[in-house]
């Protein structure tokens, strides 16, 4: 079999595949930027608990991270709360299955959605309305009318 771009058909260049953990389309967080480390897991597991470290702690290097711009980073920090450190750094452990490998794949999900929730920006500030001179007129008039409604519900007077 020949080769296909020898044939006159079109071939498209293959991307190198980029390393890292994939948040959106325009965010990667290269793998530079994550330490992972195993220690032992509480919970169910009998014996295997304290022979086998399972649980992972996966930290982000965010402060030193090129992958997020300034804001979205002060924002995963404040989402973050405790499990952010004070070097900048997020802290995500992981404990949940008996396994290394799904516990690894649960703090990488969990990342990812809290850096996602970090890249939506804000909604923008709200805009203080007032009520039109009309609105403020009927609703003064409304409020006439049940006042009179409500004054003529007394006795009647001889």
């Amino acid at each position: 079999m020949a080769n296909e771009g020898e044939k006159g058909l079109a071939t498209r260049p293959e991307r190198a595949p980029e390393r890292g953990l994939r948040v959106s389309s325009r965010v990667v967080i290269p793998d530079e930027d994550l330490e992972e480390s195993f220690i032992r897991a509480a919970g169910p597991g009998g014996q295997n608990v304290n022979k086998v470290a399972t649980a992972v702690q996966l930290r982000f290097l965010a402060g030193r991270s090129a992958a997020l711009g300034d804001e979205a980073r002060e924002r995963l920090l404040k989402l973050a709360g405790a499990r952010a450190t004070k070097g900048g750094d997020v802290l995500i452990e992981a404990s949940r299955f008996r396994t290394q490998e799904r516990n690894r794949a649960d703090a990488r999900e969990r990342l990812v959605a809290l850096v996602r929730e970090a890249l939506v920006p804000p909604p923008p500030p709200r805009k203080k309305t007032r009520p039109s001179r009309g609105a403020v007129e009927r609703r003064l008039e409304a409020k006439k009318g049940r006042s009179d409604i409500k004054r003529m519900r007394g006795r009647i007077s001889d």
